[in-house]
Order: structure tokens, then C-alpha cells, then sequence
């Protein structure tokens, strides 16, 4: 498996996590995801890989990609874990 199939694979598999959420809502979330935790270098080739290899993206997906490059910012979707200051104690379940 290449490095490109990998990206389409894991944006794949992003997208399907949320689809329980609904296509609206989880388009939303499968962006946010992408934009707080993939670097930019993985943003910038799965955005070319949206051009190249659209057929091998889901409709969630797809649709994520799309309001990425549009440059769409969504409300956080998943906000679950705050972490904590340098020297703060507590406020994270990381360790």
C-alpha cells in the first residue's frame, strides 16, 4: 500500500467513524478531524488526491475535502479532552 492509498484510506475510515452522525454533521466533523490532528504536509496530498483519485472517496469524505479546499472552518465536533496548561495538574485524561 502507498502512502497515497493510505491517506484515502484513512480519510475513508475518518469519514465512515462519523456517518452515524448523519452526512451533514459528519462531513463537519470528518474536516475538523482533519484540520486539528493531520499535518499539513497530509492535508495538502489528500487535497491532490481528491483531484486525482476522486473516485476512490467516499461521499463523506469527498465532501469534507471539498469544504477544506473551499476553506470552510467548522465548530469544533469533537471537543472532548482540554488539555492542560504547562503547569497545571489535572484537566486531562492523557496522563
Amino acid at each position: 500500500m502507498t502512502t497515497d492509498d493510505k491517506l484515502v484510506y484513512m480519510a475513508n475510515q475518518i469519514a465512515r467513524n462519523f456517518e452515524a452522525l448523519g452526512h451533514d454533521h459528519a462531513v463537519a466533523a470528518t474536516e475538523d478531524h482533519m484540520l486539528s490532528f493531520w499535518d499539513p504536509r497530509m492535508k495538502a496530498r489528500i487535497l491532490a488526491l481528491a483531484v486525482e483519485r476522486a473516485d476512490a472517496l467516499g461521499p463523506v469524505a469527498a465532501a469534507a475535502l471539498e469544504r477544506l479546499r473551499a476553506g470552510v472552518v467548522p465548530r469544533p465536533q469533537t471537543g472532548a479532552t482540554r488539555f492542560a496548561a504547562v503547569d497545571e495538574s489535572g484537566a486531562s485524561d492523557a496522563g
